[in-house]
């Protein structure tokens, strides 16, 4: 088993930087990537970025034009969401996930879940 724990969500403004982090613990040796997703209000959960965990190599969406950046500290055992220039529109639940065996950016590629962290942008 693997848990995951999000933490760095908050309160910001248009504008602003937030940096969110995932650590992860248990079987984590058994992991090959991991994922951030985001769930706004009303709509379905989407794929944002993921970091592979032997190379590191990083995927992000192109919708968000290059203001969110994923990253990791291996020796952590934790991933992070650096968020720049955030929007209203960036107001969501983001969550991190695992998986043992896929790259993919979407829902059902990933076995393990967090319990989210919010983020609220205000205009």
């Amino acid at each position: 088993q693997v848990q995951l724990v999000e933490s760095g969500g908050g309160l910001v403004q248009a504008g602003d930087s937030l940096r969110l982090s995932c650590a992860a613990s248990g079987n984590t040796f058994s992991i090959i990537n991991m994922g951030w997703f985001r769930q706004g209000p009303g709509k379905e959960r989407e794929f944002v970025g993921y970091i592979t965990r032997s190379s590191g190599t990083t995927y992000h969406t192109d919708s968000l034009e290059g203001r969110f950046t994923v990253s990791r500290d291996s020796a952590k055992d934790t991933m992070y969401l650096q968020m720049n220039n955030l929007k209203p529109e960036d107001t969501a639940v983001y969550y991190c996930a695992a998986d043992r065996f896929r790259l993919g950016t979407r829902v059902d590629h990933y076995e393990y879940w967090g319990q989210g962290t919010q983020v609220v942008v205000s205009s």
